[in-house]
């Protein structure tokens, strides 16, 4: 009974500061360009913690860290993930800075301090009312593509410029950026200047 009791009580705690945050913009209405405000800030780091499942907070990474496991691991982040994070995991992602919230700096303490378990929960289960998707379908080897790029979040902060610079060359093109890499290797290898037609899409899988 104590335990509903204070669930109650932080549901309705937060709920009345969602409302207090919430008054300046009833006059000047919402934007996504907007800056979220402090009480903001706070209750989005509160939802996040609550919103991993309890016999998940405490977990540790399963996978073992490896050479292996960590290219792989920053191919995925590179192909999925930078459209909004950046290769560097600092929000610079074209989409990212459009987004309300904007995409975190994942050097941070703020995320860095996340344990791995809340980490994969994230990856896996994504974040209500965030541009956060849900990329896990359940399956063992989804739950596997998440424990890895909780590995490769931990490294962030000691990315290399060797390392970006690959992960360039995976980061999703352009219909414009793919017929101009096109162009610049049929010219480098003698050939027509023309480019080649884009795809007409990249699939992607997590």
């Amino acid at each position: 009974m104590k335990r509903r009791t204070k669930i109650v009580g932080l549901v309705t705690a937060v709920l009345l500061l969602g409302i207090v945050a919430l008054l300046p913009t009833i006059r000047y209405g919402f934007s996504a360009h907007d800056e979220p405000t402090a009480i903001e800030r706070i209750l989005a780091r509160t939802m996040r913690h609550w919103a991993a499942p309890s016999d998940l907070r405490g977990r540790k990474n399963p996978i073992p860290l490896t050479p292996e496991v960590l290219a792989e691991a920053r191919a995925h982040f590179a192909d999925h993930c930078a459209v909004c994070d950046g290769n560097y995991g600092k929000g610079e992602g074209g989409m990212g800075k459009q987004m309300y919230p904007k995409t975190h700096d994942m050097t941070r303490a703020a995320t860095q301090q996340l344990s791995d378990g809340e980490l994969f929960s994230i990856i896996e289960n994504g974040v209500r009312l965030t541009g956060m998707p849900g990329f896990g379908s359940g399956t063992a080897e989804s739950a596997a593509g998440s424990w890895t790029l909780v590995h490769f979040i931990r490294h962030l902060p000691k990315l290399t410029p060797e390392e970006v610079a690959a992960m360039e060359k995976l980061n999703p093109k352009s219909p414009e950026e793919w017929q101009q890499m096109q162009a610049e290797k049929s010219f480098l290898e003698g050939g027509e200047s023309s480019a080649a037609a884009a795809p007409e899409h990249q699939t992607h899988h997590h």
